[in-house]
């Protein structure tokens, strides 16, 4: 595998961990306080959030059992594997661009 793949590759495994065991607490700061710098947050396992009119809040975070499974399937599969999903990944961002 080319140089540059492998790096690429070890950053997509690095946000996939980060994504798959980071913690919630910024996104429950943003949900309950008040006054926050939305700058300041990481917010990367929020998918959506909601306070309705009687003040009730919903926040749905990323689904981290999909996210254990590709680095299970990146894992299984060793670099070969995993050097097609990052070449699935690259092609569904350049057609999203």
């Amino acid at each position: 595998m080319a140089n540059g793949k492998k790096s690429d590759l070890e950053r997509v495994r690095r946000a996939l961990r980060k994504l798959a065991f980071g913690k919630a607490n910024d996104c429950v700061k943003l949900a309950l306080c008040e006054d926050v710098d939305i700058e300041k947050l990481d917010l990367s396992l929020l998918t959506e959030i909601r306070r309705s009119e009687r003040g009730t809040v919903e926040v749905k975070l990323l689904d981290r059992t999909k996210v254990l499974e590709q680095l299970a399937q990146m894992a299984e599969g060793g670099d070969e594997k995993a050097g097609e999903f990052l070449q699935a990944l690259l092609t569904g961002m350049q057609e999203d661009a």
